[in-house]
């Protein structure tokens, strides 16, 4: 019964297609081909590993816009980026791949069997360079191949395979509608192919893709429009306060000087509005919570609803093109070329610019604004004064992401007897052109304003002069800050075959090599580098690459006419990383052998057991190794100044809970994360309409590169000192306290789980009906905390020490009517609960802060997809997306990204949306 293994494909990807399976026993479909994981051309019944296919069909059906909708959906899925976070990162909208939670870095993203250019200096595949309308289907291995493909590929491999030898024309238009309001999207794309390699001796498939999404402002969701949350958890009520002591009209914070003989001082941080309207902060502002009073600092801010300002989904526009040719020159000999190009423009915006402005004291500013407010023994020791001010009157922060994805492979395969010998060369390159388009200050015209007095941050918004918002329209800045780009160079050569027959079978070997250069290089704009941007530390200027080795060989034994044995081992060598703007060779050349043993066992005609065990291997990125010591944005969180810093030197401390600058930097002496993991899986089938699978997987990582947390070393600073240094931005009058984010090998993880499905199909009097359900179960999901080696801690149902989550239990469930031109989908995504962040909120009852953990419920969500296919050449379909409307569950979370009160990685925050979609074939 396992002749075919399209059933548990069909149920692993959910949509519950039995069509499928009876489409695979055509006499196309027993071409022998190279399926992800195996070197070695086959049938794809005949593999031992669990690979999922997704069809162009079955991606169509699951209504996803995006490359990034479909892989990020499937439930071996988690622990990948999304765009969403764009909104307070500068990601530019990196969408990333991530199998089992064991991370996006660790998952190997092929495009027709061969790498593309990452994102940075690693090994990170952004979804989006690739053409979603090209796509023929997809396969992702669950299983680690680093004994074939490398690096990387510890968790997996998925691999988009596109359309090839297509005949004809076919237009799609598409529009989604969330029903709340904003997030609206719409694409069309065009393909034609002309030519039959097999007739022609030629075909040519090109595809062209024009997607266009709008953006979703906070407060198009009720659930997403302030920071500022008052809750009710167990029957009593609570605030949830993260809004920002960057406020307008500014707060104003003051250090004294310390004279022989005399007490020190506490710095004094208040809101001169707040002061002058009897207790009363301004709108949009509230009294924070953060607020307290030690020896060291009173403070006594209005704090800014930042949050009503954002959007909460970025806008975003791209354009996709893929070419793809063969050439049969002789009945053996093919040349092939793939051409891919994707631009995506990406615009993300958040709240104001958050300022500090220095006011001196010899400043009308001063004189106004602050010194009414302090006593007379302050009045005489003051140091210096900043405001910190929001700059609600300058507009948001707009930030656009131009981001070019280029792809070309020129490739010839050969067939000689019973052998197969293919090779290609490619060029890739990835490049990112980071603009500031609104928000941003010019530096000079900015101070100018200051000291000129034409600008005042104790203002409230809209009450700046004439004159003076021409001053503000004048000063903002718009230009590129930064460009990067990474360049793959390869080639690659593979040759598969049968070498002699056994009793059972012939016995078939793989092998071949690749040789790669990655080349990574960043330079900071002219204006960046020459101070022009007030407050903005430029980026640090890259030029580095290296070249890696790798040769292979694979083994196919056919031990009996029911048990196939299959092995592989690997040989790597990465070379030192070279620092072309430092002229040196960093780090050192680094060697690894891998290898992997997997078998399938077919039991009797319903049952199937297959296995494997191998190792793998993960070579640390060029900024890992390379990377001098810079600015690196600021901490995550917020935090009070640490007790043995503050001894140390208390002026270097900021005055209450307040994010810090954070450095970051390589080591030279990183090696390569080592891994070991194995599968065992059960087929059963024991009619051509029931079929059900489990496949329990394990993945143990050594040496892996970690870092001590910010939140580890702010709450042990004694403890990690080293990573404590002053530093001081452009805009900052002095040095404060700074984290060092620097990266060894000292880690360890364990992930562990069950991959599973069941599928079976009815014929009954409306057409045929398809059930799918397909689920991952976590077992295990730990790692050692940053900076130890022996010390485990875990995410497994709630939010971890890496700010994640690892969902015990991600199930999707699928009813599938077939019902002649009709077909009907109805999809259930299901999340299990989790226990969510410790945190400070404010005690309603007792005007205390408090910490609290609330549980974060179960999250699940209808869809509807239904299609008609009017004749050949007209297809319609009608989606809807999370039918009942449900948003998104509330946490407490504090990290990836500026949306507060739920969380964007693991909830869509569109809610309901209508989709329309036609297809037309010419």
């Amino acid at each position: 019964m396992f002749k075919h293994s399209k059933l548990a494909v069909a149920a692993l990807i959910a949509m519950g297609s039995l069509s499928a399976l009876a489409q695979s026993d055509s006499p196309a479909q027993l071409e022998r081909i190279e399926i992800t994981g195996s070197s070695i051309k086959r049938i794809a019944s005949e593999g031992a590993l669990p690979v999922q296919t997704l069809t162009a069909e079955q991606i169509r059906a699951t209504g996803a816009t995006n490359v990034a909708d479909v892989i990020q959906r499937l439930p071996s899925m988690q622990g990948f980026q999304v765009a969403d976070i764009a909104i307070g990162t500068n990601s530019g909208g990196i969408s990333t791949a991530s199998i089992h939670d064991i991370g996006a870095s660790y998952t190997l993203v092929l495009l027709n069997g061969r790498r593309i250019a990452p994102t940075g200096s690693g090994s990170t595949i952004n979804l989006n360079a690739i053409p979603m309308s090209a796509i023929e289907r997809i396969e992702i291995l669950t299983d680690g191949a680093s004994a074939l493909y490398g690096s990387d590929a510890i968790a997996g491999v998925v691999n988009f395979v596109l359309k090839r030898n297509a005949k004809g024309g076919e237009i799609t238009v598409q529009a989604d509608v969330p029903t709340e309001g904003g997030g609206e999207s719409a694409n069309a794309s065009i393909s034609y192919g002309f030519g039959d390699i097999a007739q022609d001796r030629f075909s040519l498939v090109a595809t062209y893709r024009r997607d266009q999404q709008k953006q979703m402002k906070s407060g198009d969701r009720e659930f997403a429009k302030s920071a500022y949350l008052p809750f009710n958890w167990q029957g009593k009520d609570y605030i949830y306060d993260r809004t920002s002591t960057f406020a307008i009209p500014a707060n104003a914070s003051v250090t004294f000087n310390t004279p022989a003989g005399k007490t020190a001082l506490p710095t004094y941080a208040f809101n001169p509005y707040q002061k002058a309207n009897g207790g009363k902060c301004a709108e949009n502002n509230v009294y924070s919570l953060a607020n307290a009073a030690s020896a060291t600092s009173v403070a006594e801010n209005c704090a800014f609803d930042f949050v009503s300002t954002i959007d909460i989904y970025p806008e975003q526009t791209r354009d996709a093109f893929f070419l793809s040719g063969q050439l049969k020159v002789t009945d053996n000999v093919r040349l092939f070329t793939d051409a891919a190009y994707t631009r995506l423009d990406l615009i993300a915006r958040i709240a104001p610019n958050p300022i500090p402005v220095a006011i001196p004291t010899s400043s009308p500013l001063y004189t106004q604004y602050v010194l009414p407010y302090l006593n007379a023994e302050q009045a005489s020791r003051v140091r210096a004064v900043t405001a910190n001010y929001r700059a609600v009157d300058f507009g948001t922060r707009d930030s656009q992401t131009i981001t070019d994805s280029k792809h070309v492979v020129l490739g010839a395969d050969a067939d000689i007897g019973n052998w197969n010998m293919s090779g290609a060369f490619t060029w890739s390159q990835n490049s990112i052109d980071e603009r500031y388009i609104n928000g941003y200050f010019k530096d000079a015209e900015f101070r100018s304003m200051v000291a000129a007095n034409a600008f005042d941050p104790f203002k409230m918004p809209g009450q700046q002069s004439a004159a003076t918002n021409t001053l503000i329209a004048n000063s903002i800045y718009n230009g590129t800050i930064r460009t990067a780009d990474t360049t793959l160079k390869a080639a690659d050569f593979r040759v598969s075959g049968e070498l002699f027959d056994l009793p059972a079978g012939p016995v078939a070997l793989g092998a071949g090599g690749d040789f790669r250069n990655l080349h990574y290089k960043q330079d900071p704009s002219a204006d960046a580098l020459a101070g022009k941007i007030y407050n903005y530390a430029p980026s640090t200027a890259y030029d580095m690459d290296r070249d890696s080795y790798g040769v292979f060989t694979e083994l196919l034994v056919p031990v009996t006419k029911s048990f196939e044995l299959t092995t592989a081992l690997r040989y790597d060598t990465i070379k030192a990383v070279n620092d072309a703007i430092k002229n040196r060779t960093v780090g050192k050349d680094e060697s690894s052998s891998t290898y992997k043993v997997s078998g399938r066992y077919q039991f009797s005609k319903e049952v199937l057991l297959r296995g494997s065990y191998g190792t793998g291997f993960k070579a640390p990125s060029m900024l890992e190794i390379a990377q001098p010591l810079v600015p690196n944005g600021v901490t995550a969180a917020s935090y009070e100044c640490p007790a043995p810093l503050r001894g140390e030197d208390a002026d270097a401390c900021k005055a209450g809970k307040l994010q810090y600058s954070q450095l970051s930097g390589g080591n030279e002496n990183l090696k390569p994360e080592k891994s070991k993991q194995g599968t065992f899986g059960v087929r059963f089938e024991p009619t051509s309409d029931f079929g059900i699978g489990f496949d329990f997987w394990q993945v143990k990582i050594r040496d892996a590169v970690s870092g001590v947390s910010a939140n580890l070393a702010f709450s042990d600073a004694a403890k990690y000192r080293s990573l404590f240094t002053k530093y001081k931005t452009p805009a900052e009058t002095q040095n404060y306290w700074t984290f060092i984010s620097s990266s060894t090998n000292i880690g360890k993880t364990i992930n562990r789980g069950i991959d599973w499905d069941v599928v079976s199909r009815y014929k009954t009097d409306l057409g045929q009906l398809t059930l799918g359900l397909t689920g991952t179960y976590m077992i295990k999901s730990s790692y050692t905390r940053p900076g130890t080696d022996n010390d485990f801690t875990d995410s497994m149902g709630r939010y971890g020490e890496n700010a994640a989550v690892t969902f015990r239990n991600i199930m999707r469930a699928t009813a599938k009517l077939e019902s002649g031109a009709f077909s009907n989908t109805l999809t259930l995504n299901y999340r299990s609960d989790y226990k969510d962040i410790t945190t400070t909120v404010r005690d309603v009852a007792t005007n205390r802060n408090v910490l609290l953990s609330i549980d974060v419920p179960e999250y699940y969500t209808w869809d509807w997809q239904g299609s008609y296919r009017y004749s050949k050449a007209l297809e319609l379909r009608l989606g809807v997306k999370n039918i009942g409307n449900k948003a998104p569950p509330f946490t407490l979370r504090d990290s990836s990204g500026h949306q507060v009160g739920y969380d964007p990685r693991y909830a869509d925050p569109k809610l309901r949306t209508v989709q329309f979609t036609g297809t037309y074939k010419f």
